[in-house]
């Protein structure tokens, strides 16, 4: 009998982390439903929950994807820059906001301009960046929409807005105030030109831009649970003391209150655009 018995055991042929299925950045969370989400069937969903139809929020490019014909479209006006007109200086300077937004989103600016085909329709399209300084609007942005109104009156082109912003960009002052002028402006020639404009609100849509020109279209409609007003719940709650309705400030409450023309769910959207530009340019 020996004195040591050595056991037999199996031959490991893989770590058992090897086997683990890695399933880490593939699935997110809804944020209404709390449901987790495969990432892929959000993006072929044009990320809106399939469980509950919560709208996440969704970049300019994005927007732009999915509402012109295959996705294709020529952009305009897109070298224009703020020069940081104030020098302006909060907890670091303007000029650094610019350029690390500049950077982060690839784009000069919060809006992108472009024109291309919806439906077969040439149609241009200003699609707010939120991810770029919250998608305010300064100098830029009031250009860019100005330029695309008078391009729109040029050519007879329809046109359309998509806002998703925090309002008009306090680092320009009354630069920035001053665009909703402008803009709204620009916005009354195409009117006489009697080419239509169609605005469409998303979460968020505040401050100046709510203000001027996301309110003026001749169809003004807005994605499921979207944020639109001028000043935050919290502000008005402070000034007027009371406590505001449940769902203020949300598109529902807004159409119910003849704020709004339509909430279209934002897989619809492209069908519902069409429609009406149909009618409008008949």
């Amino acid at each position: 009998m020996p004195w040591f018995k050595k056991e037999k055991s199996p031959l490991v042929t893989t770590r058992e982390e090897d086997k683990t299925v890695h399933t880490e950045g593939l699935f997110t969370k809804c944020d209404n439903c709390r449901a987790f989400i495969y990432k892929k069937d959000l993006e072929t969903n044009e990320r809106v929950c399939p469980k509950c139809s919560f709208h996440f929020k969704l970049g300019a490019r994005d927007r732009l994807r999915f509402l012109f014909d295959e996705g294709v479209y020529d952009t305009f006006a897109s070298d224009l820059f703020s020069p940081d007109p104030l020098k302006f200086v909060d907890l670091k300077p303007y000029s650094d906001r610019l350029s690390s937004a500049r950077r982060n989103t690839g784009i000069q600016d919060a809006m992108i301009n472009a024109q291309g085909k919806l439906s077969g329709r040439p149609t241009i399209i200003c699609a707010m960046e939120f991810a770029f300084i919250g998608g305010s609007m300064g100098s830029v942005v009031g250009e860019m929409v100005t330029l695309a109104a008078e391009r729109a009156a040029l050519h007879r082109i329809p046109l359309i807005t998509v806002s998703a912003t925090g309002g008009a960009r306090m680092h320009e002052g009354i630069l920035s105030l001053m665009q909703m002028a402008k803009v709204s402006a620009a916005l009354a020639r195409l009117d006489d030109a009697r080419v239509p404009f169609i605005s469409i609100l998303t979460d968020p849509t505040t401050g100046g831009v709510t203000a001027s020109y996301a309110m003026l279209g001749d169809l003004n409609i807005a994605e499921p649970g979207a944020l639109i007003g001028f000043a935050g719940p919290r502000v008005i709650e402070q000034t007027i003391r009371q406590k505001l309705p449940k769902g203020f400030q949300r598109s529902e409450f807004l159409l119910h209150h003849g704020m709004l023309d339509a909430i279209v769910d934002r897989r619809e959207m492209r069908s519902y655009l069409t429609n009406w530009l149909h009618f409008f340019m008949s």
